[in-house]
């Protein structure tokens, strides 16, 4: 589980929703079943018009994507892949093929197994290029989904807003409510476009937002793997292998892995 944002969701509606009630507002005047069942179905069923039905239907599987951290991490990676050319210098690439069984992470298993049957250096290249693009592809589907979601969602409020003082006005007009009356209609009629601007800036776009975030990281990770295993069929030294991947490290983790080396070659001594 992602804390940042169960966190940052949390906190978003509670710093709206609880600033308003110290504010003086009665929590109970901010809920509105129709303002919600417009915003929720008119932005649904704008967002279909949007998008393919095998997209939308994907909504929940991308959604849980936003709340679940990445497993695996640069330094691990880079780690791993050091490991392997160190045993590939040692035993030749055939002594990889027992380390590809217990590889769990499918991209890093395919490019190490394709390295141990000893195809071509720019064939393995094409073949993961294209994996990593087509994981670009896909993760910017779920990015716009939920943007679009975003896009529509205060519109909707608008929308639903423009209905109500429809109504209160009109009641207003036939002589059937007071002054008193039509203020509190107005107040209500723009619960829907609170709750549309709500929903997109502390849900929707956010999502978008860390679903990008995610698939850039993603991205970086498969960009490691890549050039490790390029650099392991090449058949480069270990020391060339870690140097080429410390370069998609952060300066920080670069200077830790440096002392972990440092401290682990200190206790073999």
């Amino acid at each position: 589980m992602d804390i940042a944002t169960v966190v940052g969701l949390v906190l978003g509606f509670v710093g709206v929703f609880g600033g308003a009630v110290l504010d003086g507002v009665h929590i109970g005047a901010l809920f509105q079943v129709s303002a919600f069942i417009i915003i929720f179905f008119g932005t649904a069923g704008a967002t279909m018009m949007s998008f393919p039905f095998d997209t939308v239907k994907e909504v929940m599987p991308v959604l849980k994507k936003a709340f679940k951290r990445q497993e695996l991490d640069a330094a691990t990676i880079v780690t791993q892949l050091v490991g392997f050319a160190t045993k590939a210098r040692r035993e030749g690439l055939l002594g990889l093929e027992s380390e590809s069984e217990s590889i769990t992470d499918p991209f890093l298993k395919k490019g190490l197994q394709l390295v141990v049957d000893g195809t071509d250096i720019e064939m393995i290249r094409n073949i993961m290029e294209t994996d990593v693009a087509f994981l670009e592809s896909r993760h910017k589907t779920g990015e716009g989904l939920f943007g679009t979601f975003g896009g529509f969602a205060p519109t909707l409020g608008i929308i639903g807003t423009v209905l109500g003082l429809v109504h209160a006005l009109g009641t207003f007009g036939e002589g059937n409510a007071d002054a008193n009356a039509l203020v509190g209609a107005i107040a209500t009629a723009f619960i829907a476009t609170l709750y549309g601007i709500s929903f997109a800036n502390l849900f929707f776009l956010p999502i978008s937002f860390k679903l990008k975030a995610n698939s850039q990281q993603e991205v970086l990770l498969r960009e490691v793997m890549l050039e490790g295993i390029l650099a392991i069929s090449a058949g480069d030294n270990p020391r060339i292998v870690e140097e080429k991947l410390k370069a998609f490290l952060p300066p920080k983790v670069k200077v830790l892995m440096e002392a972990q080396k440092a401290q682990s070659g200190n206790k073999e001594e």
